[in-house]
C-alpha cells in the first residue's frame, strides 16, 4: 500500500516572512523553522509544529511526500525539509521530475514534444510578456527552464484590466496567466503538475493521492488526487473555487501549512487502515 502526498509549496506548506499571516499577538504566536535560505539570508518559513507533523509523515514507510512546485529545479532545491528527503520531486509546475535530485530526460523529452504541438512558442509569449508590461511596475521578466515566464512586478500597480487582456490574448494561444503574490506567471496549458504526478504514481504504485495547493495553477493537482485541500488564502480561495474531492480549509497563513499536515496525516492513516480492512 503506497499514499502519494503531492503537496505544493509556497504559501501552502512553506511561507515567506510577507506571507506568514501572523494575526495573533506576539507572545503567542507560533515558533517559526526557517527552511530556506537565499543570497545568505532567511527566506521561507514552516512552524516547528507543521515540521514535526512533515517528518512524522515521510517517516512512514507506505507515504511517498512529492513537493510539487512552479519553482525551477535551482530555487527548489534551496529548500531543505525536515524528515526523510523527497525521493520525487515535481518542479517548473510539472516540466522537470526529479529522481532522487536528477532530472529525468525521459519526463522531460515528453513534455517538450506535447507543448511544441499545444502551445504557441515561448518566446513570443515572453515578447508579448515584455512589450505590454509597464516599466512602473515591473521589476524583472524571467523564463524558468526554457518552459514558462514570469513578471516580478509591484502589485499594486498592476491594472486588473491589463491581467484580463493578458489572459484572452494568452487563452488561444494555449496559455493560461496566473497571479500568486508579486510574480504573474505566463504557462503553457498543457504544463500541469497533475501530469506529473501520474507519473510518479505509476512509478510508485501508489493507490492513494491526495494533494494541497492554493493557486489556480494547482487546480489541476487537486482535481487529479483522490482528496485534496486548500488553504483559506490564495487565488482559488480568492475565487471561492471547489470540486467535490477538495476541502476548503479555513485557516490562512502559515499555520495552515500545519492543517494541512494534519489532514495529510489523517488521510493517509485511513487510506492504510481501509486497505488492511
Amino acid at each position: 500500500m503506497t499514499v502519494l502526498v503531492a503537496s505544493d509549496l509556497d504559501r501552502t506548506l512553506i511561507y515567506s516572512a510577507a506571507a506568514l499571516g501572523l494575526t495573533m499577538p506576539d507572545p503567542v504566536a507560533p515558533r517559526l523553522l526557517c527552511v530556506e535560505v537565499h543570497e545568505s539570508k532567511p527566506l521561507s518559513y514552516m512552524t516547528e509544529t507543521a515540521a514535526g507533523l512533515l517528518a512524522e509523515l515521510t517517516a512512514d514507510p507506505s507515504v511517498v511526500f512529492v513537493p510539487t512546485t512552479t519553482r525551477t529545479r535551482k530555487q527548489y532545491q534551496r529548500i531543505r525539509f525536515p524528515g526523510r528527503p523527497a525521493q520525487y520531486a515535481i518542479c517548473a509546475n510539472g516540466g522537470q521530475l526529479l529522481v532522487d535530485g536528477v532530472p529525468d530526460r525521459d519526463w522531460r523529452r515528453q513534455v517538450a514534444a506535447r507543448l511544441a504541438l499545444e502551445c504557441a512558442p515561448l518566446e513570443e509569449v515572453h515578447a508579448h510578456l515584455l512589450a505590454t508590461a509597464d516599466p512602473a511596475w515591473l521589476r524583472k521578466a524571467r523564463v524558468a527552464e526554457e518552459l514558462f515566464a514570469y513578471l516580478v512586478v509591484e502589485r499594486a500597480l498592476v491594472s486588473d484590466e491589463w491581467l484580463k487582456a493578458l489572459a484572452e490574448w494568452s487563452e488561444p494561444r494555449g496559455w493560461t496567466v496566473s497571479l500568486q503574490g508579486r510574480k504573474i506567471y505566463a504557462v503553457p496549458r498543457p504544463l500541469t503538475k497533475s501530469a506529473a504526478m501520474h507519473e510518479v504514481a505509476r512509478r510508485t504504485g501508489a493507490t492513494t493521492t491526495l494533494a494541497a495547493g492554493d493557486s489556480l495553477l494547482d487546480a489541476d493537482l487537486l482535481l487529479a488526487a483522490d482528496a485534496a485541500w486548500r488553504p483559506g488564502h490564495g487565488e482559488l480561495a480568492d475565487a471561492r473555487w471547489h470540486a467535490p474531492n477538495v476541502t476548503a480549509l479555513p485557516t490562512a497563513g502559515v499555520l495552515a501549512g500545519e492543517e494541512i499536515l494534519r489532514e495529510f496525516g489523517r488521510a493517509a492513516g485511513r487510506a492504510a487502515g481501509a486497505l488492511r480492512d
